[in-house]
């Protein structure tokens, strides 16, 4: 339980980096890698798809679309169920706007 608390901490302050601190957008990959690293060792999947979501919307703003599907597709697809949760209605309207 207090794992979780750090990994959801870890993730909202790359987040935050990413849309307030104005890191260089290298710091901002690393912290969403790093978040997307303890999540999936942890097998905390919806911590690891926010993170990707995440690293994906950084990766289109740079045109990096391929790269960001590519990401966020295997990540997605490893769930079976609760697609009528935020996050995995946010992972495929972002999925379905890099297209195929």
């Amino acid at each position: 339980m207090a794992q979780e608390a750090i990994d959801a901490a870890w993730l909202t302050f790359a987040r935050g980096a990413a849309r307030q601190q104005g890191g260089s957008a290298c710091e901002i990959e690393a912290c969403f890698a790093r978040a997307m690293a303890i999540a999936g060792t942890q097998g905390a999947k919806s911590l690891e798809l926010g993170a990707a979501r995440s690293l994906a919307h950084l990766w289109c703003d740079q045109g990096r679309r391929s790269d960001a599907r590519a990401l966020l597709l295997p990540i997605y697809s490893w769930f079976t169920e609760g697609f009528d949760t935020l996050d995995l209605k946010e992972a495929k309207s972002l999925l379905d706007a890099l297209g195929s």
